[in-house]
């Protein structure tokens, strides 16, 4: 007679912490999910969609079972090779837009990234040969000193700036991929300033060719408001600009709405709401920008009360990076982000003298 069969071993301990870890997936996202739908520009959504993306990360080596130390490996191989290309890629794509754009302070900020994330690298990687070939009582001394207390000090800075233009990235990148819909009774057009006083730039008129791809998808034709008033070095105002264009490419002009006396993005939204707010009927609203804008245009749109949906119009790759920087800069310059991002640096750092000092 043969050997009876062994039941099947069950993993108790695995199957506890699988179910656990899908538990933290499904509320990280619900939670995402809801405050995405709630209000698309608030700051908060880039910290809750990071940590859904970090737990997403952690669920699926879960789901790898006896292969997760080889799924570990691969994403671990990924993390650390992403962060090696990234200072590079900065620093080429800073070259390339000096190149094509000319030498202009807004111009250097993709190189300006790419140099200090690259120092910080190059410390990091300095202080851990130093510590990994000292005793415990070298590196305590080591670590005391003015210098590589000032060398931590400026990894721990750059690391934390990283992270947050990261987290940042991110979003303005799921803003973009995130499905909208197209049933939309106005279009709003962000302008931009004008080539010679009269001509559409390229990046205003990919805004325009965007607006104009919404119109042509809608099931009924909606209102295509072009926003933006006369510049002192412009003949003409960036809306009548937008309208002729429109008319060039076959949208009626009893479709166009123009709003001409805006100045500013604040401006360009609060003229446009209350256009829209004096007439009637259903009010769904697109908003378009260049993809880079779109966040920072949505927090005007809360503060105006403007309730839309922000849709990004290409723009060329290597003008997107210092585009995006300046984009993060202005976000970060407000009162309440700057005081929360110093205050989060400024605990970074006790943290670290906490740490160094202990001994």
């Amino acid at each position: 007679m043969g050997r009876p069969s062994e039941e099947p071993v069950i993993n108790w301990g695995y199957i506890v912490i699988l179910v656990f870890v899908a538990i933290v997936f499904v509320i990280c996202w619900s939670v995402f999910k809801y405050l995405f739908k709630k209000d698309r520009s608030r700051y908060r959504n880039c910290y809750m969609l990071f940590i859904a993306l970090v737990v997403t990360a952690f669920f699926i080596m879960e789901l790898a079972g006896e292969y997760m130390a080889l799924a570990f490996a691969i994403m671990a191989s990924i993390t650390v090779i992403f962060i090696l290309i990234v200072p590079f890629f900065f620093i080429i794509n800073g070259f390339i837009m000096l190149k094509k754009e000319g030498l202009h302070i807004s111009h250097m900020l993709s190189l300006s990234l790419g140099l200090a994330i690259f120092v910080g690298e190059f410390l990091t990687i300095l202080n851990y040969n130093i510590f990994s070939h000292g005793t415990d009582l070298y590196f305590n001394d080591y670590l005391r000193k003015p210098l590589p207390i000032l060398g931590t000090v400026i990894i721990l800075t750059i690391i934390y700036g990283s992270m947050s233009f990261l987290l940042f990235m991110i979003y303005v990148i799921f803003l973009q991929i995130v499905p909208k819909k197209n049933d939309f009774d106005y279009v709003i057009i962000h302008g931009a300033g004008l080539l010679e006083g009269d001509r559409i730039s390229r990046l205003l008129s990919d805004r325009i060719d965007k607006a104009i791809d919404i119109y042509k998808k809608a099931p009924n034709p909606p209102k295509i408001i072009p926003s933006g008033g006369k510049g002192d070095d412009e003949t003409i105002s960036e809306a009548e600009a937008m309208e002729k264009y429109l008319i060039e490419k076959g949208i009626p002009r009893e479709d166009i709405i123009i709003e001409n006396e805006s100045k500013t993005t604040y401006e360009n939204i609060y003229n446009s709401k209350k256009i829209i707010e004096s007439r009637e009927g259903r009010k769904y609203t697109a908003l378009v920008t260049s993809n880079y804008h779109v966040y920072r245009a949505l927090r005007y749109c809360r503060k105006t009360g403007l309730q839309c949906t922000g849709i990004g119009s290409r723009v060329a790759f290597y003008y997107w990076p210092s585009a995006l920087i300046r984009e993060y800069i202005a976000v970060h310059a407000e009162k309440k982000h700057a005081v929360i991002m110093a205050a989060g640096w400024v605990a970074t750092m006790v943290l670290l003298m906490l740490y160094i000092y202990k001994f």
